[in-house]
C-alpha cells in the first residue's frame, strides 16, 4: 500500500459496504419475499408502469436534448443582445425540484389559474365544457415539468464540448464553405455526442428517480408504483421486486454513462487551444431575436414559472416563517442534511485519498460499486434501507429483552436515522466527484516533497493535503447539504410519524390541494438551491 497507510482499503472497502448494504437487501427480499403477489403486479401494475416510465424517460430525453443542445449551441457559437446574461440563467432551473415545479404549474395551468381564467375573460367561455384546454395532469405536463427544469444538465455538458471544441472546428469548416446550420448538424453535434450522452444519462437517472411530481400530475411510473405497492397495498416484498426492474434500467443506464465519459476523455484531449480566439457569429435583427426567444423560453418555463408562483404566494403569508410545524421541518432539514454533508465527505475523502495515494485494485473496484447509490432512485433506495435497519433493530429488541428485560424500539428504523443513510448513499457520489477534482488539481510531488522533508503519510496528509483541500471538502459538503434538503423520493418513505422535513412538508400540503400553504417552504427550498447554482454559473463564466 504506497503512502504507508494500510488502513485505507479497509476504509475504502467499509464504504462502498454502506452503499451496497441497500442494494443487495432490495435483491434478498425480492427473491425471499415470495411471489404471492407476482401474479397481480404482472397483470396490471408492471406493464402499464413500465410503458409509461419508458414513455416517460424517452420523451423527457427528447425534449432536454433539443433545449439543451440548441440552447448551448447559441450561447457557445453564436453572439446576440444578452448572450452573457442567459449564458448564466439558463443554469438557473437546477435550483427548482421536479416537484416544486409541478406543483407551481398545476396552479397556473388549473381551470382557475390565470391562464384559463385569462381565456374565459376574452373569449367569453363560462364553464370548462364550452371549451378544450391541455391537462397539466398528464403524461405530457409531466414531460413539459420534468424536461424545463432537467435541460440544464445537458446544456452544461454540451456548452462545455461546444466551447472546447465546437468553435474552433466550426471555423475550419466554415472556411471550407459550409453553412453555420450544416456546422452545427455535420460537426458539432457529432463531435459533442459523449457529452449528450451523458447529460441524457442523468436527466433519465432524475427522472427515474422523481415521485413528487408524477404522483401529482398523474402518471403511474414505475417510481410511483414502487411507492404504491408499498404504502398502500402493504407489499414490501412487491415494492422490493418492482424495485428490482428498476435497477436494470439504472445499471444500464450508469453502463451507458461510463461509456460517454471514456469517449468524452479521448475526445477532448485534441483541443485546448484557440478557444478562447475562436470568432462567433453575430446575429442580428430577426435572427437575434429568435435566439433570444429559444434562450428566454426554457428559464421562463423552468424557473420564472415556479418562481414566481410560488414566491407571490410565499409573499402573502410570511407569517408562516414563525408558525412551529414550519421552524421544526426546518430544525429536521437542517440536521438531517448537515448529518448526511459531514458523513458524505469523510467517505468521499476517503475513497479519493486512497484512490491518490495506492493504485490497489481493491481500491478502485471499491470506488467504483460506491458510485451505484446515485443512480438508486430514492424509492427503491427507501426499500433497500429500511430493510436491513429494521432487522437489526428488531433483532437488538429481542435479543435485550430475553436477556435483559429492556426493549430497545425502533432505534434506527424509526428515527431521522434512515433518511440520513438513504442521503449519504445516493449523493456519496457527488462528494467524492467533488472531493477528488480537488486532489486532481495538487501536484503528486506535494507529497513526495512533504516526505523529503521528514513527513509520514498521517502528517503529510493532516498538514499540507487537508488544508489546501478545504475548498474542495466545503464545495462538496454545500452540495450534498443542498440536495439532501431537497431530497423527497426516499425521505417521504422513510420518515417516522410527526418527522417533517420541509420537502415532505410540502408534499404533504401539495397532496391536501394546499399549495398556498406550502409555498413558504418551497420558497426556502428554491433559494437554499440557487446558492451552488449560482456558484456554477460564475465558475463557468471565469473558464470561458
Amino acid at each position: 500500500m504506497a503512502g504507508g497507510h494500510p488502513g485505507l482499503a479497509a476504509a475504502a472497502v467499509l464504504a462502498c459496504t454502506i452503499v451496497l448494504v441497500p442494494v443487495v437487501a432490495i435483491i434478498w427480499l425480492a427473491i425471499s419475499g415470495g411471489g404471492s403477489d407476482w401474479p397481480h403486479l404482472m397483470a396490471n401494475v408492471i406493464p402499464r408502469a413500465t410503458i409509461r416510465t419508458l414513455s416517460l424517460v424517452a420523451m423527457t430525453g427528447t425534449a432536454t436534448c433539443i433545449t439543451g443542445i440548441i440552447t448551448a449551441w447559441l450561447i457557445a457559437s453564436c453572439d446576440f443582445p444578452a448572450r452573457r446574461f442567459f449564458s448564466a440563467a439558463l443554469v438557473l432551473p437546477l435550483a427548482i425540484p421536479a416537484y416544486l415545479s409541478a406543483y407551481a404549474f398545476g396552479e397556473l395551468f388549473t381551470f382557475t389559474g390565470p391562464i384559463q381564467s385569462l381565456l374565459r375573460f376574452f373569449i367569453g367561455f363560462k364553464t370548462s365544457r364550452d371549451y378544450w384546454f391541455p391537462d397539466i395532469r398528464s403524461l405530457g405536463g409531466a414531460v413539459l415539468v420534468l424536461s424545463s427544469v432537467l435541460y440544464p444538465y445537458i446544456y452544461l455538458a454540451c456548452r462545455s464540448m461546444f466551447l472546447m471544441q465546437g468553435r474552433a472546428t466550426a471555423d475550419v469548416a466554415r472556411t471550407l464553405g459550409a453553412s453555420p446550420w450544416r456546422v452545427f448538424l455535420k460537426v458539432q453535434i457529432p463531435m459533442a455526442r459523449p457529452a449528450i450522452m451523458v447529460g441524457l444519462t442523468l436527466v433519465a437517472m432524475e427522472t427515474l428517480n422523481d415521485i413528487g411530481a408524477v404522483e401529482f400530475l398523474g402518471v403511474q411510473t414505475l417510481t410511483f408504483s414502487i411507492f404504491d405497492t408499498w404504502l398502500n397495498r402493504g407489499s414490501l416484498a412487491g415494492a422490493a421486486q418492482i424495485a428490482c426492474i428498476m435497477l436494470v434500467f439504472v445499471v444500464l443506464l450508469m453502463l451507458i454513462e461510463r461509456a460517454a465519459r471514456r469517449r468524452q476523455r479521448f475526445s477532448s484531449q485534441k483541443t485546448t487551444a484557440a478557444v478562447h480566439d475562436a470568432v462567433r457569429l453575430k446575429l442580428k435583427g430577426w435572427q437575434a431575436g429568435v435566439a433570444v426567444s429559444i434562450c428566454a423560453l426554457p428559464i421562463l418555463l423552468g424557473f420564472a414559472v415556479p418562481f414566481l408562483v410560488l414566491g407571490d404566494y410565499a409573499a402573502k403569508r410570511l407569517h408562516q416563517l414563525f408558525e412551529p410545524r414550519l421552524l421544526k421541518a426546518l430544525i429536521n432539514s437542517i440536521f438531517v442534511s448537515a448529518t448526511a454533508a459531514i458523513l458524505t465527505v469523510l467517505l468521499g475523502f476517503v475513497l479519493a485519498y486512497a484512490a491518490r495515494t495506492s493504485r490497489s485494485r481493491l481500491i478502485t473496484i471499491a470506488g467504483r460499486l460506491s458510485s451505484i447509490g446515485y443512480g438508486v432512485p430514492g424509492t427503491v433506495l427507501a426499500i433497500g434501507v429500511l430493510f436491513p435497519l429494521a432487522g437489526f433493530d428488531n433483532g437488538l429488541d429481542a435479543f435485550l429483552r430475553q436477556h435483559a428485560g429492556i426493549s430497545t424500539g425502533l432505534l434506527l428504523s424509526g428515527t431521522g436515522f434512515a433518511i440520513i443513510y438513504a442521503c449519504t448513499v445516493r449523493f456519496l457520489t457527488m462528494a467524492e466527484g467533488s472531493i477528488e477534482a480537488g486532489f486532481q488539481k495538487l501536484s503528486p510531488h506535494l507529497d513526495m516533497a512533504a516526505r523529503t522533508l521528514g513527513r509520514n503519510g498521517s502528517q503529510t496528509l493532516w498538514s499540507v493535503l487537508i488544508p489546501m483541500m478545504r475548498p474542495a471538502v466545503l464545495s462538496a459538503a454545500l452540495l450534498v447539504f443542498i440536495e439532501s434538503m431537497k431530497e423527497l423520493s426516499a425521505t417521504i418513505m422513510l420518515r417516522p410519524f410527526n418527522f417533517n422535513t420541509l420537502a415532505t412538508l410540502v408534499y404533504e400540503q401539495a397532496s391536501r390541494a394546499k399549495v398556498e400553504d406550502a409555498s413558504v417552504a418551497a420558497m426556502i427550498i428554491v433559494i437554499a438551491g440557487m446558492i451552488p447554482v449560482i456558484l456554477v454559473s460564475r465558475s463557468l463564466d471565469r473558464a470561458h
